[in-house]
């Protein structure tokens, strides 16, 4: 890296070698280069039709290029994969085949067994009748906001690369998450908290923080972890209150930090890195002030905390409807800590104590965006990184099933749900299969899931672009279409 001073007065008398050929050579090369490949040779995306990206500031908020139906997302992501024949997609030829062999190939991640009719009913909701089980009694009140996916696939029936596949687009390298992009391309509304939140109680899923990662994005676009279980703000968020420094002090500090970190990075190109830390370190002193007030949830209303209901999860939501309302972009809300919706075992029991944990507080989020307005414009997710067999998954040595009444992993077919956000409200999409093991009726692949999200959020999947490492990159890779029927 050049040492050049660019504020030396003489500092075109002295140059060292490197720096003579390289302000000799560069700009020519970059001239030709420019010429021939015109603005992608700069990794000029989106960005050029719709304003100049601020350099200084990947945060500043940013309008999308084209219309879009949603301003924000809250992902309720169910960590583990429940099981969609038990949740959102009823399947009554299970009763039928109860304890008989399905007449379908499964290609299973372990060995399974005979058809597993569903323990719990299921009814119809709302003026669009869509059936829901009855485990969600709350969450199904809303089902007339809804599109609810029924022909959700995926690549692989493994938690680790199924978690990468739904949360960065990709299951093998390293990639930004779908928050970061969202990040990437929309900034943030509010410049004293983090534009991209994951909310994990208990510490992490499985991939850690690679599913928030920012990757070959800025830095600053990762998502900032947040532990819910803590109820003290300064447990909650680490280092949020300065106990020792005056405020105007602490302020002039941080002004000369940032001086000198800006005239470090003026000698070095823009380092990216280094640009994210200067980021962050602004990020951090702003959300002293503001993120005391965002993530404390007793200043709300009892009626509102009662609404609810009590536990981390709820907690996680009430905080996600506070910081949507603040102008946090992407909010990720992590359930299914400690026991998750991995049920290989005693799914009655399992799935059971899973949607009682959440069916409250997910009914009570929709209820308060509606209420305040705030849901036409909001993105509300739910699902996992996968499914569940229609199959009992039969003890086998080395597994973790041992009571022939559980599932196993089923990437060939899911249900997902999303409301609110321009989305077509009130309907089903897709279809498994008679038994509920494979998208059979308009599948819907994860990196579809991924364009339609961006198209609901005003972009061109295909257009949402990075240049790093010599080509470039989006969340949907080189794949994924626009679900139509899924947007209002």
């Amino acid at each position: 890296m050049s040492e050049y001073n660019h504020n030396d007065p003489f500092r075109d008398m002295f140059l060292s070698r490197r720096d003579l050929l390289g302000r000799l050579g560069n700009g020519f090369a970059a001239l030709g280069l420019m010429g021939l490949m015109g603005e992608s040779a700069l990794g000029a995306s989106f960005q050029s039709k719709v304003q100049q990206r601020d350099t200084y500031n990947p945060l500043a908020p940013k309008l999308p290029p084209m219309k879009a139906k949603a301003k924000r997302v809250i992902f309720l992501f169910m960590n583990g994969g429940p099981s969609q024949v038990d949740t959102f997609d009823p399947k009554p030829a299970l009763e039928k085949y109860a304890g008989k062999p399905i007449p379908l190939h499964l290609p299973t991640e372990r060995k399974t067994g005979a058809a597993f009719p569903s323990p719990f009913g299921f009814k119809k909701y709302g003026q669009s009748g869509i059936e829901v089980s009855d485990i969600f009694p709350n969450v199904a009140k809303h089902v007339d906001d809804m599109v609810v996916i029924r022909s959700m696939h995926a690549d692989v029936p493994n938690h680790e690369p199924s978690l990468m596949l739904m949360n960065c687009g990709e299951a093998r390298m390293v990639r930004p998450s779908m928050g970061s992009w969202v990040l990437y391309g929309l900034g943030t509304e509010n410049q004293n908290l983090p534009g991209y939140v994951a909310m994990c109680p208990r510490g992490f899923p499985i991939q850690e923080t690679q599913n928030w990662q920012s990757g070959f994005l800025p830095g600053v676009l990762a998502g900032t972890y947040i532990d819910p279980v803590q109820t003290d703000i300064e447990k909650l968020v680490q280092n949020i209150k300065n106990h020792y420094t005056l405020p105007s002090d602490q302020r002039a500090q941080l002004d000369l930090v940032q001086r000198l970190n800006k005239h470090h990075l003026s000698t070095r190109d823009q380092d990216p890195a280094l640009e994210s830390r200067i980021q962050s370190y602004e990020l951090a002193y702003r959300m002293q002030t503001e993120a005391t007030d965002a993530f404390d949830v007793e200043q709300e209303p009892q009626a509102i905390r009662d609404m609810y209901g009590t536990g981390s999860f709820a907690r996680q939501c009430l905080m996600a409807r506070r910081l949507a309302e603040r102008g946090v972009r992407f909010i990720q809300l992590y359930h299914g800590d400690g026991q998750p919706w991995d049920s290989h075992d005693d799914i009655a029991i399992q799935h059971k104590n899973l949607a009682h944990d959440c069916d409250q507080a997910i009914g009570a989020l929709l209820t308060d965006l509606k209420q305040r307005g705030m849901l036409e414009e909001t993105l509300v997710i739910w699902g996992g990184e996968f499914g569940r067999t229609p199959t009992v998954e039969l003890p086998t040595p080395g597994s973790n099933a041992g009571k022939m009444n559980g599932r196993d992993h089923n990437h060939y077919g899911f249900t997902y749900w999303m409301a609110g956000g321009g989305v077509k409200a009130g309907t089903v999409y897709g279809s498994t299969d008679e038994f509920g093991f494979k998208a059979e009726e308009n599948p819907v692949h994860v990196h579809d899931l991924h364009a339609t999200i961006l198209h609901l959020l005003g972009f061109d999947h295909t257009k949402l672009t990075y240049r790093h490492a010599g080509r470039d990159y989006r969340l949907t890779d080189l794949y994924g279409e626009v679900i139509h029927g899924l947007v209002a």
